[in-house]
């Protein structure tokens, strides 16, 4: 019995000297981890709970070349409460709630008071750090919101936490929209978002953030943050005027003949600058939308536009004149197996080069390419090289096609290659290449990279100006180049394109029209086609200052000739362009503005005054509109002519001719501020005719007698 109660007690010691000992174990680690391992744990704690994160830097904004808006960032913000922050007492939040909740209801309009007052209190009650007020607030309603009761204590004594998100807006929306593009994470950059995203991007900062109850990261003080560096601005090329033409002329032209697709590029021909860029696509649903940079990216079989690289290929070697004659047959031919066909049945007879392509005869300029280049195909090639049509012009905007010119070594050429090729087909090249070379043709032989951005700003100061790039610096000899000139003005004097003629200004340039063998349209070239209609020149053509390239694709209507389907874009783009830029006009023969008879000269104006006193006068008079109240007149050897001169709204007028208490008349009216000089009739104005009015802007006016 002793020796059992011994063997119990025996036990019992040892299971509380083991207790005891395992206390004393875990009281020295206690001990160990407070006095000598607690900055140690306290630090990971810190890094499992606390860590930096990145805060977005604003994106610079893209400007247009007026300094309009295409792109900006919108600040919103993301407004959260701590309605268990230190500072907030029990009573100042009971005294406060309330008015709060009135507040928030009366700004946001989302919830009643009540709805908002319970919210409050209810995350008061479960002990909330980071409840969530509202997502997209405006930067002037965070303004209101700061002066709330509660929040008027700002964060650590009020509770109020709010984290910036910046939100892309493009003012004029799809003005321009592909070629604005956007930058997106995992995406393939588009536009210029995309091409000039380092400078647009700024640099990012860091806020330290805590982990809180429900995994939710909150953002506390700490001075070890970075503040973010915001972007650079970038300012482009574009007129968003010339832009919003060339957009609307190519919507109404692809709605008319219900196309594809089609774009247009308005280039400046010494400086490559891009002015007008529009691309768009036909949707499911029949309307058009821009879905893709056709301009930039779609390389295709250029058709007859690419003649004149052929033809001057042939010039500057040597082989080929203006005044050569060759025979269009019948209006066909046979190389090989394959027939050449001229779109006008029954051909042309024995022509000049130069009418060859003003008529654009395929059998003609083919049969002579050939001829010329028959035991020498690979110079053609080389020539064509050396006028750099088979590299790529390096825009800066990703997604540039690549052109394609064959050479004789490549596997698929055979001996109607080059007779082919020599009318735009078996080559392709993107509309953008295209311009290029005529834009080069224009500008006397130097061609030019396209520029889409002349400098890139920071806090309006200037980082980076980008000067007009070269290309090459001379495509060909000035002779090739003044051949080149007289046939592209021929073209639209007596040609395919002599729709396009007018008495004011001269246009040059080459129509196109290509059949495009594309499965998309469910087509084959030896069953039904789908076109290309272009037309490609620059004006005016005595002295050009722009180039303009309108391609339209798959016509539905029966209809696909370039000079009725794209030259009527090119014509309004261009009529817009010179009507809106005084400096390309002619100037003025003082003679002009004299009468040839003895009927009195007046001055544009009024048209009452002109009526009353050409009435008392007994002078004939020819209204060529009914009724204008603003007048230009003409004055004839028998009567005056009087036109409507046009006074828009939103646009400066052409006051050039009138009247200074006229001229006075009408801009302050439409809010400009006036100053003038000299006596007589207004003879030049400061701002352009035709650009959009900006109240309270100061316009000069030179007057002479």
């Amino acid at each position: 019995m002793k020796g059992s109660k011994n063997t119990i007690f025996s036990r019992i010691y040892l299971i509380y000297g083991m207790i005891t000992l395992f206390a004393l174990i875990i009281f020295g680690q206690t001990v160990n981890i407070i006095f000598f391992q607690g900055d140690e744990w306290v630090d990971k704690q810190k890094q499992l709970t606390r860590k930096f994160r990145e805060i977005e830097a604003v994106r610079g904004n893209i400007y247009a070349s007026d300094g309009s808006l295409l792109a900006t960032s919108i600040p919103k913000y993301e407004v959260r409460f701590d309605p268990n922050a230190e500072a907030i007492s029990d009573q100042f939040f009971i005294d406060h709630v309330d008015s709060l909740a009135f507040k928030l209801s009366q700004l946001f309009k989302d919830r009643t008071q009540q709805e908002y007052l319970i919210d409050l209190k209810t995350a008061r009650k479960k002990g909330e750090r980071y409840h969530l007020i509202k997502h997209n607030v405006k930067y002037t309603d965070l303004k209101t919101l700061k002066t709330f009761p509660i929040f008027n204590k700002g964060q650590y004594k009020g509770g109020l936490i709010t984290v910036q998100q910046n939100k892309r807006e493009r003012p004029f929306k799809i003005l321009a929209a592909r070629t604005i593009g956007y930058e997106r994470e995992g995406i393939k950059p588009v536009g210029l978002e995309g091409a000039y995203t380092k400078e647009l991007s700024g640099v990012k900062g860091s806020m330290m953030m805590q982990k809180i109850a429900g995994g939710v990261w909150m953002p506390i003080e700490e001075e070890n943050g970075k503040e973010p560096e915001d972007g650079s601005d970038i300012y482009t090329t574009i007129d968003v005027n010339i832009q919003d033409v060339a957009e609307n002329a190519l919507l109404t032209q692809l709605s008319s003949h219900q196309a594809d697709h089609g774009c247009v590029v308005l280039m400046e021909v010494p400086t490559g600058e891009v002015k007008a860029i529009a691309n768009l696509q036909r949707g499911k649903d029949g309307s058009y939308y821009e879905s893709y940079n056709y301009a930039i990216g779609e390389s295709t079989e250029p058709g007859s536009v690419f003649k004149l690289a052929s033809l001057m290929a042939a010039f500057e070697d040597g082989y080929l004149n203006l005044d050569d004659m060759v025979d269009t047959e019948d209006g066909t031919t046979k190389f090989y197996d394959a027939t050449m066909r001229d779109s006008h049945k029954g051909g042309y007879g024995v022509i000049s080069i130069k009418e060859s392509f003003v008529k654009s005869s395929n059998v003609a300029i083919s049969k002579e390419i050939n001829r010329v280049y028959a035991e020498k195909p690979q110079d053609f090639v080389d020539r064509l090289y050396r006028m750099s049509l088979n590299k790529k012009i390096g825009v800066e905007i990703a997604g540039e096609g690549t052109p394609f010119i064959k050479s004789t070594d490549d596997d698929s050429w055979s001996g109607i290659t080059m007779p082919w090729m020599s009318i735009g087909y078996e080559v392709q090249m993107t509309p953008l290449q295209i311009l290029t070379f005529y834009n080069a043709v224009a500008n006397n032989g130097k061609m030019v990279k396209p520029k889409f951005v002349k400098e890139v700003r920071k806090r309006g100061k200037l980082v980076k100006e980008l000067d007009t790039e070269v290309i090459n610096s001379s495509i060909c000899s000035k002779k090739t180049i003044a051949m080149a000139k007289e046939m592209l003005e021929g073209v639209v004097e007596n040609g395919t394109a002599k729709n396009l003629k007018n008495s004011v200004y001269k246009i040059a340039g080459k129509t196109g029209t290509a059949q495009i063998a594309n499965e998309k349209y469910g087509y084959k070239y030896e069953s039904k086609v789908s076109y290309q209609a272009s037309f490609v020149g620059y004006f005016p053509a005595d002295n050009p200052k722009y180039s303009c390239i309108v391609v339209v694709n798959a016509p539905s209507q029966n209809v696909y000739y370039g000079n009725l389907v794209a030259g009527p874009i090119f014509k309004e783009v261009a009529d817009k362009v010179y009507a809106s830029s005084i400096q390309i006009h002619q100037e003025i023969d003082d003679k002009e503005n004299l009468a040839v008879s003895r009927i009195p000269f007046a001055k544009d104006g009024y048209y009452a005054d002109h009526k009353t006193i050409y009435s008392k006068l007994n002078i004939k008079t020819e209204l060529e509109s009914a009724s204008p109240k603003w007048a230009k007149v003409s004055t004839g050897d028998q009567s005056v002519k009087v036109y409507n001169k046009k006074i828009a709204p939103i646009y400066v007028p052409d006051v050039i001719g009138m009247s200074i208490k006229d001229a006075l008349y009408i801009l302050e009216n439409q809010g400009l501020r006036v100053d003038f000089k000299g006596s007589g009739v207004v003879k030049s104005q400061s701002i352009s005719p035709g650009e959009k009015i900006e109240k309270g802007k100061k316009i000069e006016l030179e007057l002479a007698s």
